[in-house]
Order: structure tokens, then C-alpha cells, then sequence
């Protein structure tokens, strides 16, 4: 996906890094135990409460705070994704202790294991990105109402039902950020983008399936990844099967 690089998940018991550097942002939650990292010649820790932010070309190393080890899911973000401003904000403070953006990573990961939810990771990710911003140039995160451009996007998203759209391309054809987009449309709908555009495409399978075609034809007909993806997201918004919907 556009801004990720590459998704890391691991757990290690005796294993200890070396000091190294990447050339990517490293944004890392501990799912259990504890580590330790020294980063820049300071020593600091990474817990589960917290979500850790590692500049692109810092030194640093790692290995567990605990005989028992740790667990860790890690996303390498492309240097752009953050640019070159906050580096100096995170090497004095790598660790947050921010609840809603642990959650948020955990949802993108979550997002981000079937690798058919684009939307869904490209809206987190903007989202996750401008909360990171915020934290480390002392600002607040802002809030938009912005109805006109929240109509405009879901008439966009309504023309392209079937087909894949990009929040980077949505966002270019409307001439706004992206996650002003994600924020604009789900304080007017209630909902954010990707579970609009989810519940349009399970209502285009309804009628493909009540007109006779097969659901493994109803899948691509309606801009789903193929049948399993059709049959999770259907099952989960109507409590049935594609199959025994339509019989």
C-alpha cells in the first residue's frame, strides 16, 4: 500500500538488536512484555499502553525488558509519509501514551492482514499520520465540517461502486488532503468512507444475487476481492450468506 513500506509482526524471547538505522519511519506497538532501546545514545522503553515512533536514520538498537520476551507489530512508513520535520520532535520523545492512537494502529494492522481492504488502510493511515503530526508539533488535532465536500465524495465514491478508488486519488480529484476527506464524510454520514462504500457494494451483490448470478460472479460484479471477501462483508452487515440469501 502507498506509504507503507513494509508490515513487521514478531515475537522474540532471547534475541537482542544491534544498533542499526532505517531508512523509513518505524511506528511500533508491544502487544506484551516490554523493550528496551536505546535511541541516539538515550535509553528508552516501549510498553503496551504506548505506541513507539522511530526517526529514519537514528541509530538505535532493541531487545526485551522481561526474561519472558515480547511481541511486537511494527509498520515501516515511507520517509514522505512524515517528512523530515518531526525527526528531532522523536528522538527526544519517541513514546506516546495516546489510547486512541494505539487503537488506531491496531485497527490499520487489522485492516492491512486481508489485503483487500484498501480504503479502509489508505483512511486509517491519513488518519494515524496527521494524529502523529499534531502530537509532535504541539498542535491540536483539528475537526471539519465541510458538508459540500462530503456530498461531493460520496457521489464520487457512488460512481465507483465496482471499480477500486484511492483516497490519494480521490483526494487529488477534489483538490483537498486526504484526511480532510476521511474527517469531512464521516462527521456528515456518521460513518467513515470505506464502510459507506462496503454497504453500497453489499447492496449492488443483493440485486446481482436476487437476478440470478452466482456468487462467486456477484464478488467481482459488485467490487469485491473475490467470494470470501463478498461472503465476510455480507454476512457480517445482513447476518446471512451470499448462497442462502439468494435461495
Amino acid at each position: 500500500m502507498h506509504g507503507i513500506r513494509e508490515v513487521f509482526h514478531a515475537s522474540f524471547t532471547d534475541h537482542a538488536y544491534p544498533a542499526h538505522t532505517h531508512d523509513a519511519w518505524t511506528l511500533l506497538i508491544v502487544d506484551s512484555g516490554a523493550v528496551r532501546y536505546e535511541l541516539d545514545h538515550h535509553e528508552h522503553g516501549a510498553v503496551r499502553s504506548q505506541v513507539t515512533l522511530l526517526p529514519p536514520h537514528v541509530p538505535h538498537d532493541g531487545r526485551s525488558a522481561l526474561p519472558t520476551g515480547f511481541r511486537k507489530r511494527v509498520l515501516y512508513l515511507e520517509s514522505e509519509v512524515l517528512g523530515t520535520g518531526l525527526i528531532g520532535a522523536t528522538v527526544d520523545t519517541p513514546a506516546l501514551a495516546d489510547p486512541l492512537l494505539r487503537q488506531r494502529v491496531h485497527q490499520l494492522h487489522e485492516a492491512l492482514l486481508p489485503r483487500t481492504e484498501d480504503l479502509e488502510a489508505e483512511s486509517r493511515l491519513a488518519l494515524i499520520t496527521e494524529r502523529l503530526r499534531h502530537h509532535f508539533s504541539g498542535g491540536d488535532t483539528p475537526t471539519w465540517r465541510d458538508p459540500r465536500l462530503a456530498d461531493r465524495f460520496r457521489q464520487l465514491l457512488d460512481t465507483r461502486v465496482p471499480s477500486n478508488i484511492t483516497l490519494d486519488e480521490a483526494a487529488q480529484l477534489l483538490h483537498v488532503a486526504p484526511t480532510h476527506l476521511v474527517r469531512a464524510f464521516s462527521q456528515e454520514y456518521g460513518m467513515p468512507p470505506h464502510r459507506y462504500l462496503t454497504g453500497r457494494r453489499v447492496d449492488l451483490a443483493r440485486r446481482y444475487l436476487l437476478a440470478g448470478h452466482p456468487p462467486a460472479q456477484v464478488a467481482t460484479m459488485a467490487g469485491f476481492y473475490d467470494q470470501s471477501h463478498l461472503t465476510r462483508h455480507f454476512s457480517r452487515m445482513l447476518g446471512v450468506s451470499p448462497g442462502r440469501y439468494a435461495r
